[in-house]
């Protein structure tokens, strides 16, 4: 996991056979994070500062682990040891000037084909930017750039970039068509006025092209971009399943709920109905993040709003509901509201393990990681908890 600090670094955690996790240390990244604040809205402390995810990944083989420093828009590599150990390997820009407080690289994938990694920003016009990755893990920045915008839509922000299985294909994922304002409490505004009318700014709703793929050739380069109607409001996260490399899941922080999609080898996508989480506690749940497990029979959602986890089962067609919530809700320090006006502890990134026991879930503004024995019928027993920095950390990957 990174701090996401002003001085960033990458926490490393030993996770034991029970399923407890203890910090071995930490490791300067070398580069800056953007602290608690959150570039998108302006705030100057919240949980889940970037807005998106995937900050921190590993290489397929696990000799390398990359991850972005969102402060200063750079990308460091590490290597990794058997271990586990990490040692810094070097550390590069992105190519995105920083203008203002804070930069806003937030999400990274990887091509070992053609050793490119991808980095995603919030804010375009220059969205995705491209690096080559060494045999040594040495990192060298590329000219290619590319947008996620559309002509109406020159500022729109993007959440999370990730690789279709056989390389072919890159996905984005968008939040907003343009970065929301803020009210007096800090809260985004999601409502703006065209024509004298309101208008959501929430990407994919009404206007249906919030979910963006671009053709990758065999050099990394990408394609003219497709825009695709997502299914719901706000497609956040996008999870291919393991076992059916054609098949994904979409997470919509506006749309409250999931929706499994398809890509035919021609990049034609398609998707199925939405199963929606239980939102009497307020719209939108902001249900961003997911986790499938190593079966592909279930899927683990994220509610930022709710400060709790949803869970789905995946046997079959459509997704359904297993357990809503399918733990308890864990509080914050009671100063941060979610879009829905609900008190909560900003849970962001999440992460199963291979064995597919356990998940590990940050709560940014309650300053935990916690770790969760997956029960049989999807919910979640906690079983550990460590103390995280206060509302900044991003990421998370493991073996």
């Amino acid at each position: 996991m990174q701090t996401n600090e002003p001085v960033n670094a990458v926490v490393h955690y030993l996770r034991s056979p029970d399923g407890t996790i203890t910090e071995l240390g930490r490791i300067p990244t070398g580069g800056a994070g953007s602290g608690t604040f959150k570039p998108i809205s302006g705030q100057p402390s919240a949980p889940n500062a970037f807005e998106g995810a995937g900050s921190v990944i590993l290489s397929p083989d696990r000799r390398f682990l990359f991850a972005t420093n969102g402060g200063d828009n750079s990308v460091s590599s590490f290597g990794v040891a058997e271990d586990g150990g990490l040692a810094l390997l070097d550390v590069k820009p992105t190519g995105n000037a920083v203008t203002g407080r804070s930069g806003t690289a937030k999400s990274l994938a990887y091509a070992p084909a053609s050793e490119t990694l991808f980095v995603l920003h919030s804010f375009g016009p220059d969205h995705v930017r491209l690096m080559s990755v060494d045999g040594e893990g040495r990192l060298s920045l590329r000219l290619e750039r590319y947008s996620v915008n559309t002509p109406d839509k020159p500022h729109r922000v993007a959440t999370m970039v990730t690789l279709s299985p056989d390389g072919r294909f890159l996905f984005v994922g968008t939040t907003f068509d343009e970065p929301p304002t803020a009210n007096p409490d800090g809260s985004a505004i999601l409502w703006v006025e065209r024509d004298g009318q309101p208008k959501s700014i929430a990407s994919n709703e009404p206007d249906p092209d919030g979910l963006i793929v671009f053709p990758v050739a065999a050099d990394g380069t990408l394609g003219a971009p497709s825009f695709h109607d997502a299914g719901g409001g706000s497609p956040f996260y996008i999870a291919f399943l393991h076992g059916r490399p054609d098949t994904f899941v979409v997470g919509y922080a506006v749309g409250d709920g999931i929706v499994m999609g398809n890509i035919d080898a021609d990049g034609r996508v398609s998707f199925g109905p939405l199963t929606p989480i239980n939102t009497s506690a307020g719209k939108p749940s902001e249900l961003c993040w997911l986790s499938v497990s190593p079966d592909d029979r279930t899927v683990f959602a994220t509610n930022f709003g709710y400060s709790n986890i949803s869970s789905f089962q995946l046997d079959g067609g459509a997704p359904v509901v297993a357990k809503d919530p399918a733990c308890p809700r864990v509080p914050g320090d009671g100063n941060f509201r979610a879009l829905n006006g609900t008190v909560s502890s900003g849970p962001s990134d999440n992460w199963v393990s291979p064995d597919g026991a356990y998940l590990y879930q940050i709560y940014g503004n309650a300053s935990k990681l916690v770790g969760y024995e997956i029960q049989p019928d999807g919910s979640l027993e906690e079983i550990t908890s460590v103390s995280i920095p206060y509302n900044s950390p991003q990421g998370l990957a493991g073996v």
